[in-house]
C-alpha cells in the first residue's frame, strides 16, 4: 500500500508511506516509533524523488541450541597443554 502525505504532514495508518525529507527531519523519532509499532515502511523523498526507505528490523533469531560441541569434555576446549605462569 502507498499513501501520499499531504502538505501538513498528516499520514494514515498504512503499510507504506511517503514522507518529505523536511517532515522526516521534524518527526523522525515519532516516525521511528510508528514503523516499529505498525511494521510499516516509510519512503523519504527530496524534491519528490525517493532517496531513502525506513523499514522495521526483524527480530533477531534465537541462538539457543545453534552451537554443536565437537568434544564431550570441557577440558578439551580450555586446555592448551601448556603450564600457566600461575601454576609454575
Amino acid at each position: 500500500m502507498l499513501t501520499i502525505v499531504d502538505d501538513h504532514g498528516n499520514m494514515s495508518n498504512m503499510k507504506e508511506k511517503i514522507v518529505q525529507a523536511s517532515t522526516f527531519k521534524a518527526k523522525c523519532l515519532a516516525l521511528l516509533d510508528e514503523v516499529e509499532a505498525t511494521h510499516g515502511t516509510i519512503i523519504v523523498t527530496k524534491r519528490g524523488r525517493p532517496v531513502a526507505k525506513l523499514v522495521p528490523v526483524s527480530a533477531p533469531q534465537p541462538t539457543m541450541g545453534s552451537v554443536t560441541l565437537l568434544v564431550s569434555d570441557d577440558a578439551d576446549y580450555l586446555s592448551t597443554d601448556e603450564a600457566w605462569d600461575a601454576v609454575r
